[in-house]
């Protein structure tokens, strides 16, 4: 499978638009990728239940663990789902508020000039093969896209924020995706 990104959107992905999102800064490059993982709830997750989080329309009433998350207003430019579907929230030119304190190489604030990728599922969990499918062909297309983007700035919510963020954790394989990717790293 390959993608086309037409527009700074995935012209195959289900389009869903999140408000969680600014302008990047005028000077700054999209050079990296962030791999991040959500389960919501925690113990068995929801894919709608993510959209609807990344939307602001989650109704926390409905799940303890929401409770605690509903002060948050976030986003990521991509959700691939556990069945490998592709959501799009936020055009990749634009900052979607993914990474949160963050810092890349000593480039703080990860979000001006990075992508991030959600994959559903938990940080202490295995991913679905059709996961990296989708993973890999949605890079491959960004790596066509923005040419700034090499393996060495494709990292974990983990790399960036270290201490504070685990995901997408222990489980996921890296040398999978590498394989997959075919890039020397």
């Amino acid at each position: 499978m390959s993608y086309v990104i037409k527009n700074d959107l995935i012209e195959q992905a289900k389009q869903v638009v999140s408000p969680n999102f600014n302008q990047r800064p005028d000077h700054k490059v999209i050079n990296a990728i962030v791999i991040h993982c959500i389960s919501l709830p925690p113990e068995n997750s929801n894919t709608q239940a993510v959209e609807q989080f990344f939307t602001n329309q989650l109704d926390f009433s409905t799940h303890p663990y929401f409770q605690t998350i509903s002060h948050l207003k976030v986003s990521a430019h991509l959700l691939i789902s556990k069945a490998g579907e592709i959501t799009q929230f936020v055009p990749f030119n634009l900052r979607a508020w993914h990474a949160g304190v963050s810092n890349l190489y000593g480039e703080t604030d990860c979000n001006d000039f990075s992508i991030g990728i959600e994959l559903e599922g938990r940080d202490d969990a295995t991913f679905t093969p059709i996961q990296y499918q989708q993973l890999v062909a949605c890079v491959k297309a960004m790596l066509i896209t923005y040419p700034h983007i090499s393996r060495e700035r494709i990292v974990g919510h983990s790399d960036i924020a270290p201490g504070r963020k685990t995901d997408p954790g222990p489980r996921f394989d890296w040398g999978l995706f590498d394989k997959l990717l075919a890039l020397k790293s």
